[in-house]
């Protein structure tokens, strides 16, 4: 299976999906440690993470998949959400809670 099909599977198979450095339990980067403080904030204790540093094929082939260069990468029932930031924006207006929870 190709990395692109490897990416899709991952995230058309699962709710919460996010592409980070590191893990949820040790981020490797002060970005994907945000993301996943958000995520908890937001009542997410499922999520499916996928660290990027394990598999350069995966960390390279996420930027093309979404056509968005930076890592973490939040995805939410098969949509691309964005990164650390947008994530940042919509857990403040509220719409990420209401994204995760719709």
């Amino acid at each position: 299976m190709d990395t692109q099909e490897k990416i899709r599977q991952t995230v058309q198979g699962n709710k919460v999906v996010l592409f980070m450095k590191g893990s949820p339990q040790m981020p490797q980067c002060g970005f994907s440690a945000k993301a996943v403080q958000i995520l908890r904030a937001c009542g997410v204790n499922e999520m499916t993470t996928v660290d990027v540093l394990q598999d350069p094929e995966v960390r390279q082939g996420i930027k093309e998949y979404a056509n968005w260069p930076t890592i973490p990468q939040l995805y939410i029932n098969g949509e691309f959400v964005g990164g650390s930031d947008i994530m940042h924006e919509m857990y403040d207006s509220g719409e990420l809670k209401q994204l995760l929870n719709g």
